[in-house]
C-alpha cells in the first residue's frame, strides 16, 4: 500500500514539475519560427527565473501558442525556437467600455476581465468621472497594459486584450459590435441575462458607468445610437463588480 502511495506521489510531483517548467510567455517579437522576449520580460526570465538554453516554455505569438525552446539568453533578450502548437484558449468577442473609476479598483477589474476573456477594454471619460482621474488616465494606460499582459500569461490565454487609450462617451457610442448593451441601474424592463441570450458568435460591446452611474443624458445618447439598456438586478453594484459579473454571464452564453 505504501509503495502504491509513494508511486502516486512521484507521478504527481513529476506532473507538477512539468507544469511549472511550461510557464506561458507572450512574445514581444515574432519572426518565422523564432520568438523573442525583451526588456523587463526577458530580465525576469533570465535573472529571476535563471533561464538557460534548452529550457522549454509555452510561447504565445498573439495568434497561437507554440512550444518554445530557449536558444539564447541575455539580460534583456531571450530568444526561442518555436515548435509545435500547444493548447490555448481564444479571447471572447467582447469589448468592455469601462467608465473610469478609482485606479486601484480599475486595475483589479482589468486583471479579472482579462482572466475572464475580454478581447478589448476601452476606458471612457463620462460625465461623473472624477476630474483628477480624467486628467491622469493617459499616464495609466501603459500600466494597465502591463497588468493585462501579466494576467493573460497567468491564465494561459493565447494573447493579451487590447487596452485602448481613453475616449469620451460621444466616441464610445460608436464602438462597433453586433450587440451593444449599456448597463444601467435605472433599467427596469430588460435584464442583462435576457439581453445576451442571442450573443453566440456575435461581437458584443458592454458599457459600464462610473461611480454614481450614468447621467440621464448619457443614457439617452446610448439609446439614440441603438444600444440596448439592461440591468444586472436590483442590487447596486460597484463598477468593477458589475463589469466582472456581466462578463462572466456573457462568457457562459458564448462558450
Amino acid at each position: 500500500m505504501a509503495t502504491k502511495a509513494n508511486s502516486l506521489v512521484t507521478l504527481l510531483l513529476r506532473g507538477y514539475r512539468l507544469y511549472m517548467t511550461r510557464r506561458r510567455w507572450i512574445a514581444d517579437e515574432v519572426s518565422g519560427n523564432r520568438a523573442v522576449l525583451t526588456g523587463s520580460h526577458a530580465e525576469h526570465l533570465a535573472r529571476v527565473l535563471r533561464a538557460r538554453v534548452g529550457q522549454e516554455f509555452d510561447v504565445s505569438t498573439g495568434e497561437e501558442v507554440r512550444l518554445g525552446r530557449i536558444v539564447s539568453v541575455a539580460p534583456e533578450r531571450v530568444e526561442f525556437e518555436l515548435g509545435d502548437p500547444v493548447a490555448g484558449w481564444d479571447a471572447l468577442p467582447v469589448t468592455l467600455a469601462l467608465s473610469i473609476f478609482k485606479f486601484d479598483r480599475m486595475e483589479w477589474a482589468i486583471e479579472k476581465c482579462t482572466e475572464l476573456g475580454a478581447s478589448r477594454i476601452v476606458p471612457v471619460i463620462s460625465r461623473r468621472t472624477e476630474s483628477h482621474l480624467a486628467a491622469a488616465v493617459s499616464k495609466r494606460v501603459e500600466r494597465w497594459r502591463r497588468i493585462a499582459r501579466q494576467a493573460a500569461q497567468q491564465c494561459r490565454r493565447a494573447g493579451t486584450p487590447e487596452i485602448s487609450g481613453p475616449i469620451k462617451v460621444k466616441d464610445a457610442i460608436t464602438l462597433p459590435g453586433n450587440i451593444r448593451i449599456v448597463l444601467s441601474e435605472v433599467e427596469t424592463q430588460t435584464s442583462f441575462k435576457d439581453a445576451v441570450q442571442t450573443v453566440r458568435k456575435n461581437n458584443l460591446v458592454l458599457a459600464f458607468g462610473p461611480e454614481g452611474g450614468w447621467v440621464e443624458e448619457e443614457l439617452q445618447v446610448f439609446q439614440q445610437a441603438g444600444w440596448t439598456s439592461a440591468s444586472l438586478g436590483n442590487t447596486i453594484l460597484r463598477a468593477e463588480t458589475a463589469a466582472i459579473a456581466a462578463l462572466a454571464i456573457a462568457a457562459a452564453e458564448i462558450r
